[in-house]
């Protein structure tokens, strides 16, 4: 009976995995379709969000199924527990993931050096999400606090965007729309980035047993 339990723990690891990458591959494409106006490729990551959305579904199935069939240990009951909370939050990056993709879509054209800033920030949310994720897959503590650290860095760097782009409707009143088109793209960043925090400290409580909201 273990056997077969510790099997279905395999196998659910692995499809955790699975949209772990399904998410990570979402929020690159994103950002490479916002660097170069990319809109066929942002029209992809559109369409990605069904999958992951589908590997999510899949993934909530497979836990119930552990749950209501087996009777988990602390240490596996911890583990199916910060599954189905994570799941959650790498549903929620697929989802923004798929929302900068739609506003690339639309986008203004001209100053494009105000994407700098941007384009640096989805680059650090890509590192956070990566990093929370292979934090999973190796129980790595310290690298799940060191997502949990970089939260502070994509912050500063939202304010650094936000007054950059006031900056911009200053010089020119009429970049209004691409503005807050930019200023959309960076919170969605933003809030890849506390997903990704959420992902490391359902992590953190995977391997500990302590969660920071106890």
């Amino acid at each position: 009976m273990r056997s077969r339990f510790d099997e279905q723990l395999t196998r659910l690891n692995a499809e955790i995995i699975d949209m772990g990458t399904l998410i990570e591959h979402a929020i690159e494409e994103s950002v490479q379709a916002l660097s170069s106006r990319d809109v066929v490729r942002a029209r992809k990551v559109i369409a990605l969000d069904r999958d992951v959305d589908q590997k999510e579904r899949e993934v909530e199935n497979q836990c119930l199924k552990l749950l209501l069939q087996q009777q988990p240990v602390a240490r596996d009951l911890r583990f199916i527990s910060a599954a189905l909370k994570m799941i959650t939050d790498m549903e929620r990056i697929g989802d923004q993931a798929a929302d900068v993709a739609e506003i690339v879509t639309m986008l203004d054209g001209g100053h494009e050096g105000e994407f700098t800033q941007i384009q640096e920030m989805g680059g650090e949310t890509i590192k956070m999400v990566r990093g929370a994720i292979d934090a999973f897959v190796r129980r790595d503590l310290t690298l799940a606090e060191w997502v949990i650290a970089m939260d502070d860095k994509v912050d500063g760097l939202f304010v650094a965007a936000k007054d950059a782009l006031i900056e911009l409707l200053r010089r020119d009143t009429n970049a209004g729309v691409l503005a807050l088109d930019l200023l959309m793209i960076a919170k969605y960043l933003e809030r890849i980035g506390d997903h990704a925090v959420n992902i490391a400290e359902w992590v953190v409580f995977a391997i500990t047993g302590v969660h920071k909201e106890n």
